[in-house]
């Protein structure tokens, strides 16, 4: 039977596996975080200059119980105080999903609790609800990470219209690459950002490509002009500073992803602008966002830098919304790892 939430708060566990960490999250009133413990494979993948899937579901395998167990302990409550059990089922990698799936389901089935399925580009917008309890729709919201470029609008109703995204590649997908090029570490992104701060962001010209969609995105054509533009000074042994490609790369993509967004905010006359998803940690993108925003007079709402990677807590904040919703996911809920957002349809693309 389904925990009573009468006078009493609605605790959700949230549980992450979609890509590179295993995440477990226990959130009140889909408001108020009592738990996030992530657990990061960096360690195990950056051997490998990335994510490699099969190492990923295994190390999930290996720490889902673990994880879930701390985030109990430190919410301080135990399986039965629970009230619903929110999983990710996708989009991301198939095995890594299924890890969480499957124990989600298994936990949700002992306990006679309802489970909710939740859409991991959904979890990366409740993050600012975490950040800013008193936040709702309506707002327009950028969810920029290493698989995804998408701009939503939300309205009151909480229902989303997609109006723009990627063609191709993601916002973080680009600056990975790009960060390979340069021989920076893995994560990359991140290592990426943080060089470009000592570089010149005008010492290279790369190209803003030109789409029919009005609020579309392109990441492709600009990476391989990038790498072309690295390769041919390596080739005629030009000297360069990486800190000055970094920061003319993150420059051109900062600014396609400042730019559609505003013009979307200026099309829907927006009065709230949301960031979200792992690029959202991006300094140069934080900065930027903000200061248009505030030219005019629309307010920014961004999440903290702890909540803009992979992570439960959201997961669990966008399953309470599920659940006082009434929605339920069947025990035959599966990974889905190409799922969409549930979308108004739009023509605004």
């Amino acid at each position: 039977m389904e925990n009573s939430t009468k006078n009493k708060p609605v605790l959700v566990l949230g549980i992450e596996t979609s890509c590179d960490e295993t995440a477990a999250a226990v959130v009140e009133n889909g408001r108020v975080i009592r738990s996030n413990i992530v657990y990061s494979q960096i360690p195990l993948h950056e051997v490998y200059g990335g994510v490699v899937p099969e190492i990923a579901g295994r190390a999930h395998v290996e720490k889902i119980d673990l994880v879930v167990k701390q985030a109990l302990q430190k919410a301080d409550c135990t399986l039965h105080d629970l009230n619903a059990v929110a999983v990710t089922h996708g989009p991301g990698l198939v095995g890594a999903l299924l890890v969480g799936v499957s124990y989600a389901k298994a936990l949700a089935l002992s306990l006679s609790c309802p489970l909710i399925g939740v859409n991991h580009i959904e979890g990366h917008i409740y993050a600012n609800y975490l950040s800013y309890p008193d936040l709702n729709p309506p707002f327009l919201c950028l969810v920029a990470s290493g698989g995804h470029s998408h701009i939503f609008s939300v309205d009151e109703a909480g229902d989303y219209t997609l109006i723009g995204c990627t063609q191709d590649d993601a916002a973080g997908e680009a600056f990975d690459k790009a960060a390979r090029i340069l021989q920076l570490p893995y994560p990359g992104g991140p290592r990426l950002d943080k060089l470009a701060d000592e570089g010149d962001p005008d010492a290279l010209s790369l190209p803003r490509p030109k789409l029919q969609g009005r609020y579309d995105y392109s990441f492709s054509g600009l990476k391989t002009a990038f790498i072309n533009a690295i390769h041919h000074k390596e080739q005629k042994n030009e000297p360069y500073k990486r800190a000055d490609m970094a920061a003319s790369f993150r420059k051109a993509v900062v600014e396609m992803l400042v730019e559609k967004t505003m013009l979307a905010a200026d099309d829907f006359k927006t009065k709230k602008v949301l960031l979200a998803g792992g690029v959202a940690a991006n300094s140069l993108l934080r900065k930027r966002l903000r200061e248009e925003c505030s030219k005019r007079g629309i307010a920014f709402y961004l999440p903290d830098l702890s909540l803009c990677g992979d992570n439960a807590a959201m997961i669990a904040a966008a399953g309470y919304q599920g659940f006082i919703k009434g929605e339920r996911a069947p025990l035959s809920l599966n990974a889905q790892p190409a799922l969409r957002v549930r979308c108004i349809p739009s023509d605004a693309t």
